[in-house]
């Protein structure tokens, strides 16, 4: 049912209608100014190391300047700097571990055998252990950040104990300003105890006591980091993203003056509070009037090359509704992206839109429509310079890279193309303006990765295309011209002859086509395609014919020739019973367009000479090619059938065989319909010749009692 839905639709929109045609266009056109946002746009262009080609501009208010990108980062690094860790005191951590200690002390003094040995007093050892662990927790057991050790230092260059560093340390509401020196770490610590123990005479047991000890030392000041982090954050957030004051009135930028810096940063500085008070203050009705004469002239631009260049699409509302809805996705996309403000508009896989255009349609489209997009995309992305000449030229590179789509890796490496176009351009940009490798952030061409990684979506994109709308890509035609597909195997099996003859035909025309101009793939696959109807009664089709046999002797010439014929009706069904798309279904029945067969023809005014003869029943139903394919098809068809009757191919039997029969074909008026030229004809015609030279294939032909001729071959194809 779903399936029936689409076709219906499909119909609908193939349809030339002009109301639904025009209604898309102007559909399309609202709804892209809806998309875009409606604030007054800054009105000078300008770049970094490059002339000011406008008159003098002077500040007309006062406004700050804003800092580079540079001197925010360099305040940053500051601020981490000066940004100080908090510590929270833990107070019960002293009080359990003294007091663990003593109620240990006891039960480790026995099992040591501590009491047995003379003149040893456990309450000595006891209120030495309680004073060390006492003094250890008042000055603090700490554990020391990396992060904060030698901030901003060289850590080779500095020494160990210079790794301290100022700390606030909390108690309850209370904030103290401690450093690091004057606090204990568990390292620390222990050798301060083993130390101790060392001065002391009254204790003779030092090891045991500094090991028993150890056990009952741990950190008191722990650090808390989400408190920190949120201070830093807080402290980041108050920097100034300005430095000084300009003054209305005062000169900015000076006529043919270079660009500088400190000139950039003052125009950045004016575009920016320019369209920060328009958002308040402009008038949005006059920006989406605008924007809508802007948008409206585009899409006209569009539906004018279409007109004069592509007019099978452009009285196709299906094929219009495709163009339209790429075209409104993409916008969308952008336009999304830059209200949420995300980090880089060059995420966007914008090269994906040519690439699924080229696909569907052809080169010249897909370059029109980039353009195009482009154009109305640079009004309202910021630093539109870039964004357009990075975006036009990736898209140039894009389309060219699969001009001819024969394998699937081309996407990869179109990819790859799209990436170096990319990282190249943009490194160009910045080297232009700012004349030093510094200025290159290596971390800005993430987003070029990222956009390009996305484009690869382009593939799958194009597959939901062509199910939901029922077009041919080059991609479908790649999968068709694989012989190893089921009907082609079928047809190899039930008719080989054709299918040799299929294969010979697909050369000669691919090859043809690329010469004149046309798409090869398609040629291609409807030549492989164009006479499986012969699969029915193969026998009666003389490339089949493995014997001397020939069945057409039983029959008379009506009834030779309606077989003959009826290879193309078959072919229609069999192609429709199979899905294969209507593109190459118009192969199958345009390759003898409303040519007649003549011989079973002649063969009947010759037998009935008094008889009145019915001239449809000996000429193919048609239509005539439409197509400068479909016209080329039916030439290579005619020419490899026939030179296969050649008994003693040479190169004067086959120029004089070649030429009549496209003269044949051209007195038949069987070009009238398609778009090629008698230039594209002559080309084409010299192309079979110089490619029949090679070709010494005789076909087994009809002697003199079985209805034997050297041009029945063109009549059976």
């Amino acid at each position: 049912m779903a399936k029936l839905k689409i076709n219906y639709f499909n119909t609908k929109l193939q349809a030339d209608s002009p109301f639904v045609k025009y209604a898309m266009v102007t559909f399309t056109v609202l709804l892209i100014c809806i998309f875009l946002p409606k604030q007054p746009r800054f009105e000078y262009e300008f770049q970094k190391g490059k002339p000011w080609n406008h008159e003098n501009l002077v500040s007309p208010y006062n406004f700050s300047v804003l800092k580079t990108k540079e001197e925010l980062d360099k305040d940053r690094q500051h601020i981490l700097k000066t940004v100080q860790p908090t510590y929270n005191l833990q107070a019960h951590i002293s009080k359990e571990q003294i007091d663990q200690f003593t109620t240990d002390l006891a039960e480790k003094w026995q099992s040591s055998l501590m009491d047995t040995v003379p003149n040893l007093k456990m309450d000595t050892y006891r209120e030495k252990g309680e004073d060390l662990l006492s003094y250890i927790y008042n000055r603090g057991v700490i554990s020391l950040v990396n992060r904060y050790q030698n901030k901003g230092e060289d850590p080779e260059k500095v020494d160990a104990t210079e790794s301290n560093y100022n700390f606030t340390l909390l108690s309850g509401n209370i904030a103290q300003q401690k450093n690091t020196v004057d606090c204990f770490t568990i390292e620390t610590a222990y050798e301060y105890v083993r130390q101790n123990l060392n001065k002391d005479s009254k204790i003779s047991r030092k090891e045991w006591l500094a090991d028993l000890l150890k056990n009952y030392i741990t950190v008191n000041y722990i650090y808390n980091e989400s408190l920190t982090h949120k201070i830093e954050q807080t402290a980041l957030a108050n920097i100034s993203t300005t430095r000084g004051m300009v003054q209305k009135g005062e000169l900015i930028a000076e006529k043919d003056k270079i660009v500088n810096n400190e000139t950039y940063q003052k125009l950045l500085s004016l575009k920016k509070v320019f369209e920060d008070e328009n958002k308040i203050g402009g008038d949005q009705n006059y920006v989406a009037l605008g924007q809508f004469f802007i948008v409206g002239m585009v899409m006209t631009l569009l539906l004018v090359f279409l007109y004069y260049f592509r007019r099978e699409i452009f009285y196709n509302n299906r094929l219009l509704f495709i163009i339209f809805i790429v075209i409104i996705a993409m916008l969308g996309v952008l336009t999304w992206a830059i209200k949420v403000k995300i980090g880089s508009l060059y995420y966007i896989p914008y090269c994906g839109v040519p690439i699924i255009l080229r696909i569907l349609f052809d080169t010249r489209v897909a370059l029109n429509i980039h353009l195009l997009m482009v154009l109305i995309a640079a009004l309202f992305v910021p630093n539109s310079y870039d964004f357009v000449f990075l975006q036009f030229i990736s898209g140039l590179v894009a389309i060219y890279s699969i001009k001819s789509m024969v394998k699937r890796e081309q996407f990869l490496i179109s990819s790859i193309l799209i990436l170096a176009t990319y990282i190249i351009g943009y490194i160009g940009l910045v080297l232009t303006r700012n004349g030093s490798l510094g200025s290159i952030y290596f971390n800005d061409l993430l987003p070029f990765v990222v956009s390009v990684g996305l484009t690869l979506l382009a593939y799958p994109l194009i597959y939901a295309f062509e199910k939901l709308f029922g077009i041919v890509s080059d991609l479908t035609l790649m999968e068709l011209t694989n012989s190893n597909s089921k009907l082609l195997r079928e047809l190899s099996l039930k008719a080989p002859g054709t299918f040799q003859h299929s294969l010979q035909v697909a050369n000669l025309a691919e090859a043809a086509i690329y010469k004149i101009g046309g798409n090869p793939l398609l040629i291609r696959a409807g030549a492989l395609y164009h006479d499986i109807g012969k699969m029915i009664n193969p026998l009666y089709f003389i490339e089949n014919q493995k014997t001397g046999s020939n069945p057409h002797e039983e029959l008379t010439s009506e009834q030779s020739a309606q077989i003959i014929i009826s290879h193309v009706i078959k072919g229609v069904e069999i192609a429709r019973r199979h899905q294969l798309p209507d593109v190459i279904i118009d192969f199958i029945r345009t390759h003898h367009g409303t040519t007649r067969v003549d011989y079973f023809y002649n063969e009947f005014l010759k037998n009935n000479p008094d008889k009145l003869v019915d001239e449809t029943i000996f000429r193919y139903p048609g239509p005539i090619p439409f197509s400068k394919e479909t016209a080329v098809l039916m030439m290579a068809d005619s020419v490899e059938a026939a030179a296969r009757s050649l008994k003693e191919p040479t190169k004067e039997s086959i120029n004089t065989l070649v030429d009549k029969i496209i003269e044949h074909k051209l007195i038949q008026k069987q070009f009238e319909n398609a778009n090629i030229t008698l230039k594209d004809i002559h080309s084409a015609a010299e192309l079979f010749k110089s490619m029949l030279m090679s070709i010494y294939h005789v076909r087994i032909d009809y002697d003199v009692n079985k209805k034997k001729d050297s041009h029945k071959e063109i009549e059976n194809q």
